[in-house]
């Protein structure tokens, strides 16, 4: 394939070359199918009920366990994953104006510089169907139309999330309605016929196909939205009759847990748990078709002789909650059902049948994707490439970074029939580190209220050990105050880094490389150096990102040492 001009000039400008080919270097570029649902969730075990997905793409291909999305709400997650960065990088905190949403998207110049028109520029037609961003709506789908699509079939708001009444727009054709149809059957049908448009194209392609499912079902009656359980295709009404939402240590707890709003919850009474169950096993059937189209895919695929040199990537926007700290159905929080996502990875020298507790993001989907199609990585990427063979994927785990940044702005608001108040302040950034030795979450909400969990041994996030000052505590042999002094630089670091600092933030504290894990980090000889740190905190709550609230950033002040006269971080 003759490399475009476009893609020539790409190839010598943008990024990090290493030991990458340019796309026209590769005799057989291979293709990319990515297919998003929306609101999936990893630990209520909806996977589970899928056997085609665990056919086609577990068995066959890696699943990545410890993935997550950095901000878990729709429009940012899905900006991150398409820009490969962070929300407070993008400016796009929410799903609607004037935070989020595809006004914001256009305002903020991504219409040009994300990972349809970088493919594009690489020389590769790109399809899509299904939703795109939030607010890309019936009235604002072609001011302007999103850039970088060979042929797109969007759903557009406000009928997004209607199961038996949506709206899909191609190209440049006006808005058509599918009133009565059922939206993931309308979209499968609309997937294949885009492969067969790529196949028949002769070049290789990227078709991303993202479902509604199993998103709530969501109804507009006079420009007042109704939150309701999703809806199911008729086929699969009655399955899963005695399925009920996991009754982990943090469903529906007897004694109140977390922070914030969070707290002040009341226990749900057997009416409320009931619903929430049946809103749960709406889930679950909702997901059958998103399954059934997966195993279309599969036969196309396959019947097109694609398998051998196609890369099928799974994955959610975010995950969800039911019930899970006395909260109703709904997302938004840095709890582990809310950030925690299904990945899963197939495709030419992809392990197969392997689960890795690799730390991976949606900061690194774009930059996983230039990987797989030896496409030079840009220095912008917040986010690096996940290892996908079974020997990248056994250097990495001595190697890879430990830790993925958490962040989110604005409010929460259950999505059942149950409290629908939206709870304010639910603003905060996170860590979230996974190693050999430790395995913890640690929050600073825009109150400056502060969680840490040790996720090995409170898996559902009930103990805060920080509700005492953290005093009576250890964490892998170190008293847990000088832990958090370690996860406090660590997140400062994070929460407003860019590109480099964001993919290496130990450098960014210890320049000389003898830092590279939080382990490193714990050394008695760098007690010093941790203790006089700023640290995180707000100086108050705001509903987007706006630096102003957001207190001390990384790199404000530089802190001089009188024993040594050397400054930070020179010294250690």
């Amino acid at each position: 394939m003759k490399l475009t001009p476009v893609a020539a000039l790409c190839a010598a400008v943008i990024g990090v070359t290493g030991q990458q080919q340019v796309l026209g270097q590769r005799p057989d570029p291979p293709n990319i199918v990515l297919i998003l649902t929306d609101d999936q969730d990893v630990r209520l075990s909806s996977l589970d009920y899928m056997p085609l997905v665990k056919k086609h793409l577990v068995d066959k291909g890696t699943y990545y366990d410890k993935h997550y999305c950095t901000t878990a709400v729709c429009c940012p997650a899905r900006v991150t994953l398409m820009t490969g960065k962070a929300a407070h990088n993008t400016n796009i905190t929410d799903v609607n104006p004037p935070y989020g949403g595809y006004p914001k998207f256009v305002r903020q110049g991504f219409n040009s510089a994300y990972l349809p028109v970088w493919l594009q520029e690489a020389g590769y037609n790109v399809y899509y169907t299904g939703k795109l961003f939030n607010a890309h709506n019936v009235d604002n789908y072609n001011s302007p139309y999103p850039a970088g699509f060979t042929t797109h079939d969007f759903l557009l708001d406000p009928f997004t999330y209607n199961y038996m009444n949506s709206s899909f727009q191609r190209n440049q054709d006006q808005p058509q309605s599918y009133e009565g149809e059922y939206v993931t059957d309308v979209l499968a049908q609309k997937a294949y016929g885009l492969l067969d448009e790529a196949v028949d194209a002769k070049q290789p392609f990227f078709l991303m196909i993202a479902p509604s499912a199993p998103h709530a079902d969501i109804q507009n009656n006079s420009g007042s939205l109704t939150f309701d359980a999703p809806v199911s295709a008729p086929r699969h009404a009655n399955m899963f009759q005695d399925i009920k939402v996991p009754r982990t240590a943090n469903f529906n707890p007897d004694i109140p847990s977390g922070a914030n709003w969070i707290r002040s919850l009341e226990k749900q009474n057997s009416t409320n748990v009931n619903w929430n169950d049946h809103f749960h096993r709406q889930r679950l059937r909702a997901l059958q078709a998103v399954d059934e189209m997966v195993d279309g895919l599969f036969s196309r695929l396959d019947s097109h002789k694609l398998l051998q040199n196609t890369y099928i990537i799974y994955s959610s926007d975010n995950g969800f909650h039911i019930g899970n700290h006395r909260m109703q159905p709904g997302k938004s929080t840095g709890c582990e059902e809310d950030i925690n996502v299904p990945l899963i990875i197939r495709g030419p020298n992809v392990a197969q049948n392997q689960t890795t507790q690799l730390v991976t993001s949606h900061t690194d989907i774009a930059a996983t994707i230039f990987s797989l199609l030896d496409i030079p990585l840009r220095e912008d990427f917040d986010g690096s490439p996940i290892p996908v063979s079974k020997k990248a994927i056994e250097e990495a785990e001595t190697k890879r970074r430990e830790h993925v940044q958490v962040e989110y702005w604005g409010f929460a608001g259950g999505e059942g029939i149950y409290d629908r108040r939206l709870h304010q302040n639910n603003t905060f950034k996170g860590i979230r580190v996974v190693a050999e030795e430790c395995n913890l979450y640690y929050q600073i909400w825009c109150t400056n209220e502060h969680e840490l969990y040790d996720m090995s041994n409170d898996p559902g996030q009930m103990h805060n050990l920080l509700e005492d000052g953290g005093k009576l505590y250890t964490l892998f042999g170190f008293p847990i105050g000088k832990v958090v002094q370690r996860l406090d630089a660590l997140l400062m670091a994070q929460k407003s880094c860019k590109g480099k600092t964001c993919r290496e933030p130990w450098k960014s504290l210890h320049p000389d490389g003898r830092v590279q894990n939080l382990k490193d980090a714990m050394a008695e000889r760098f007690d010093g150096f941790y203790e006089a740190q700023i640290k995180v905190q707000w100086d108050y709550c705001h509903n987007g990102y706006v630096p102003e609230a957001e207190g001390p950033m990384f790199g404000d002040e530089r802190v001089e040492f009188a024993d040594s006269g050397l400054m930070w971080p020179d010294w250690v």
